[in-house]
């Protein structure tokens, strides 16, 4: 695998973003372990929300605070506006996240309080990576996106910690809101405002980057973009005010805008995947995953989305929600398949090359065990999907454990290039002058 001419000197420390890699490559495990029992009928009732809040709070959402942390100076060409504040987020998000697990496997809905601390860290979070960003209309696309899914995130955070002290004191009733409808917008921005937006603006940058096409996606089908951006963003938004307020026309229009914004910018990835010359590294083939997926999600979801927006799951049957699921964690984990690497390269051998023999970025991590993970996701992930389709129950469980193993074995894989790698790099950075305070 080359590697990309990045300028990483207004970037964070790395102990920064390889603390929130590891922090969620834990919560990814335990979310992991405890989906399994909920597969298997072995957790039930209010203890669901704990793998739920584990892998989507504590994996995905902590992932992408470190990632975001380390890529928006980078991208943006500006210091990260403070590391104290990251620094507490990520403390504030981990002991929400254990607090809310806890309460949730405890079976006690007024502990859910606990959780109280991610909403701060979430929210300091949010601060940071906007004071850090230039002004949106200032910012090109992926920047744009990024304060899209920081306002949604800050947003859902604070729905969801009223939700909690909801258990204990009826906020949510004295404002005239059901805790059901709270509860379907929360998970709406949280998802497709916080997650997808997110994910979305990045790969307009890394899709090409991946791919070997060069540029960015807006340049290879500008007017796709311009439809995307003016519909998903602004459907996010009428989706979860539809579902907050019960105004099924607000939430149908909503949903709408999702559709259409997703397969536009299926498209664009689709078209960026096929004009790519890149060679097949475990990034970009993850990359593919997601430029089908996507637009797979949107197709099935559509029909009940546009038919029953109030009554159907957050992002649509469950045979959609998988899809969506297997997308998301395709990106994520490619994303982290060249990010954790590549920084710890970058700190430890780069001012080593024509000095010494230094090992190649795939020389990090186990090549056999990347592949057999993302094998494991997309096998996994279908049978999943499938099962779902069909109504059979035992592909459906067989599909889940085929996918858990696969995520847990590139937590493991990667987790490993810190454990080998990184020390050595965080010696070798004490002394070194960086950008911020």
């Amino acid at each position: 695998m080359s590697v990309p001419d990045v300028d990483t000197s207004h970037g964070p420390p790395l102990r920064l973003p390889l603390a929130h890699v590891v922090v969620g490559f834990g919560f990814l495990l335990a979310g992991v372990a405890l989906g399994a029992l909920v597969v298997a009928d072995r957790l039930v009732g209010f203890g669901r929300l704990a793998p739920v809040h584990l892998l989507l709070v504590g994996w995905v959402c902590v992932t992408i605070m470190g990632a975001m942390e380390q890529f928006v100076p980078v991208w943006s060409g500006v210091p990260l506006h403070s590391r104290r504040l990251a620094d507490l987020a990520l403390v504030l998000v981990t002991a929400g996240v254990i607090g809310l697990a806890s309460a949730a496997l405890a079976g006690r809905p007024r502990l859910l309080v606990f959780g109280l601390p991610a909403v701060a860290g979430v929210w300091a979070f949010v601060y940071d990576l906007l004071r850090t960003l230039p002004t949106v209309h200032r910012g090109d696309v992926t920047e744009r996106h990024f304060a899209y899914a920081l306002c949604g995130l800050a947003v859902a955070v604070g729905l969801g910690g009223a939700l909690a002290v909801d258990f204990s004191v009826p906020v949510l009733a004295w404002a005239g809101l059901s805790h059901a409808a709270v509860r379907s917008a929360h998970a709406t921005l949280a998802v497709l405002g916080g997650v997808l937006l997110t994910v979305v603006g990045a790969l307009y940058q890394l899709g090409p980057m991946f791919a070997g096409g060069g540029g960015d996606a807006d340049a290879h089908s500008p007017w796709l973009r311009r439809v995307e951006e003016a519909t998903l963003p602004l459907g996010v938004v009428g989706l979860a005010a539809g579902r907050l307020l019960a105004s099924r026309p607000v939430a149908v229009a909503g949903a709408a805008l999702v559709v259409i914004g997703t397969l536009a910018f299926g498209a664009v990835l689709l078209h960026v995947i096929a004009r790519g010359r890149a060679e097949a590294t475990p990034t970009a083939i993850r990359y593919a995953v997601v430029a089908i997926a996507l637009p797979l999600w949107a197709a099935l979801a559509a029909p009940e989305l546009l038919a029953r927006p109030l009554e159907t799951g957050i992002v649509g049957p469950s045979a959609a929600g998988w899809t969506l699921g297997v997308a998301l964690a395709a990106v994520l984990v490619g994303t982290l398949y060249h990010v954790v690497p590549f920084l710890v390269w970058d700190r430890r051998y780069a001012d080593r090359v024509g000095y010494e023999p230094v090992p190649m970025l795939d020389d990090l991590y186990d090549a056999r065990v990347a592949r057999a993970d993302l094998v494991g996701l997309v096998v996994g992930g279908g049978a999943l999907v499938a099962g779902t389709v069909v109504g059979l129950s035992p592909i459906v469980r067989s599909g889940a454990a085929v996918a858990g193993v696969a995520l847990a074995l590139a937590a493991v894989n990667l987790a490993s290039v810190v454990w080998r790698h990184a020390p050595a790099s965080w010696e070798r950075e004490q002394g070194r002058p960086r950008a911020g305070d």
